[in-house]
């Protein structure tokens, strides 16, 4: 894996992270409040999915170029 898909993958991990501490686990995990974090925490799962695809696509492009 590049190190650009690497720091990608590690920023989105962090961000999930970062929600899942700050979000308020009493008020319930579909409240009003919390879905900021959600949105973001689903922003940040579609841009590890994202970070794999293009991962699969350079290794499959230089296999191709072989």
């Amino acid at each position: 894996m590049q190190l650009f898909y690497k720091i990608f993958l590690a920023l989105f991990i962090v961000f999930i992270a970062i929600n899942l501490y700050v979000m308020e686990w009493d008020l319930g995990f579909w409240d009003e409040e919390n879905a900021k974090f959600i949105f973001s925490m689903s922003a940040a799962v579609v841009g590890i999915i994202v970070v794999f695809i293009l991962h699969n696509m350079s290794r499959l492009a230089n296999i191709k170029n072989k």
